[in-house]
């Protein structure tokens, strides 16, 4: 009987531990009262920059046709805006002169006409100027922007510092940037939109000037331009 006793609590405690070791169909909620952690939510359109706005029905646009945003990381968004914003600062400067530099020219002899065949004119002295110049620009947006290289590998870990913002460049000689994020933020947006409209005049200036040969007044039936 004793004998017997201790075979069947043997068995018993066999049993016990081959029932525990099938894993539980039970969700963890069940067993220990938690909750279960919420499913994370999606980041928002280019995480959150500003430019995703609809001027004309005043929604969110999240337009990304080609699929460009897909699977990139925050920093490789901010890039892209970063590239975003130089070029449409490029293109609303460029647009500009478009307008001005082909009728006014007072830093060098012109003799008018479009601006394209003005380039090649353009005296010596004042190439080296614009060169000094964009070079210092570019250099000062480097050591604000830009991550610092690895000795050791000759490369960033990003081509932007984490903590950047993408166009933010402590410039603002005039202080015009408003004193609240709300305010900010439209300014941003209005940055945004003239300057993708000045890229787009600037290529349509270059685009027209080359196939006609001539400004865009006179194209457009004003001999004076």
């Amino acid at each position: 009987p004793k004998t017997a006793s201790m075979l069947s609590l043997s068995l018993q405690s066999t049993s016990f531990h081959g029932v525990a070791s099938v894993p539980s169909r039970v969700q963890p909620t069940m067993l220990f009262g938690a909750k279960a952690s919420a499913p994370k939510k999606a980041p928002a359109f280019a995480y959150g920059l500003p430019g995703n706005f609809n001027a004309l029905g005043g929604s969110e646009l999240n337009w990304d046709p080609a699929g460009f945003l897909e699977g990139k990381s925050e920093l490789e968004v901010n890039r892209y805006r970063e590239a975003e914003l130089t070029h449409g600062r490029v293109g609303m400067l460029a647009a500009t002169g478009f307008l001005v530099q082909e009728r006014f020219h007072p830093l060098f002899s012109g003799d008018g006409g479009p601006a394209i065949d003005q380039i090649p004119q353009l005296p010596f002295w004042l190439w080296i100027v614009m060169t000094i110049g964009i070079g210092n620009a570019e250099l000062y947006r480097i050591r604000v922007g830009w991550a610092k290289v690895d000795p050791k590998t000759g490369k960033a870990p990003s081509a932007l510092r984490p903590d950047y913002y993408p166009g933010y460049l402590n410039f603002d000689p005039l202080n015009l940037a408003p004193g609240n994020e709300k305010d900010l933020r439209l300014m941003q947006e209005r940055e945004l939109s003239h300057g993708r409209l000045g890229m787009i005049a600037a290529a349509g200036f270059l685009a027209q000037e080359a196939v006609t040969g001539q400004t865009w007044g006179a194209y457009w039936g004003d001999a004076s331009f």
